[in-house]
């Protein structure tokens, strides 16, 4: 067996074990949209069998129809090109793999001309951003019995980023439903300084009636903390930017080798 030979062989060998894993994680997330899409009920009967309040705030018939179809979507893409890469590898078929390689590259361009609009027009990145924030942020609910997706959102955004509203409390103000529930709240519970970030749990009970500087981030906005946060590890957001662009490039180079 000659060189080349050796290196065809170990090129389909690692293909076929990089898109097998792709192949089942694919085939995996799929069916669990499907299963919610066409018999939720039964998979959240069996989820409130686990006895946590944790879960029991992600399995609000809401919240997954609200998302059902992103693991839909994720899992198809996962499951076509695992299957084009393993088949492909595994039979050595240059159709699937050329079409498997010709995947890659456009994702590829579109992940690259994507991370450069971000970079070159980042004032535009910004608006759209705002715009977006301002728009979801007008059917926020609450912190209380309403989970939905984008109240859920939102919670957990100003939960872990400790920050309250777009700029601050006051765009809970063009929340119709915010205005007409909150009684004598002036900010959602997730404005608040938390003793459990999941559950929502002001550390001061009395934040969310009288917030302070000292009991809450009702002033800091999320936008801005957003931004800070992303220059803050813009090294990290490169690397694994990197990473990720490496591994597609290799897999379609494997892809072309083998074909």
């Amino acid at each position: 067996m000659g060189q080349g030979d050796v290196g065809s062989c170990c090129a389909k060998y690692i293909l076929c074990m990089f898109n097998f894993v792709f192949f089942i994680l694919g085939s995996l997330v799929l069916g669990l949209g499907l299963w919610l899409r066409f018999d939720k009920d039964s998979i959240l009967a069996l989820m409130k069998n686990v006895n946590s309040e944790h879960i029991d705030r992600f399995t609000e018939p809401q919240l997954v129809d609200q998302t059902v179809y992103i693991f839909i979507v994720i899992g198809a893409l996962m499951f076509v090109l695992g299957f084009l890469g393993y088949c492909g590898a595994l039979r050595e078929s240059q159709c699937l793999l050329s079409l498997y390689g010709v995947c890659l590259i456009i994702l590829l361009v579109l992940e690259i001309v994507l991370f450069v609009f971000a970079v070159a027009y980042q004032d535009v990145v910004k608006d759209e951003t705002e715009s977006f924030l301002k728009t979801t942020i007008k059917e926020y609910k609450s912190s209380g019995k309403e989970k939905d997706g984008v109240s859920l959102m939102w919670n957990q955004l100003m939960a872990q980023f400790q920050c309250c509203g777009v700029n601050s409390y006051s765009d809970f103000e063009t929340s119709p439903f915010w205005l007409s529930n909150r009684g004598s709240r002036m900010v959602p519970e997730a404005c608040c300084q938390l003793s459990d970030k999941t559950l929502i749990t002001p550390s001061d009970l009395n934040c969310p009636y009288s917030p302070s500087d000292e009991n809450s981030y009702y002033m800091r906005g999320c936008q801005t903390t957003l931004i800070d946060y992303l220059r803050a590890n813009c090294n990290t957001i490169i690397g694994i930017t990197g990473g990720l662009i490496l591994v597609q490039l290799l897999a379609a180079f494997l892809a072309f080798c083998i074909s």
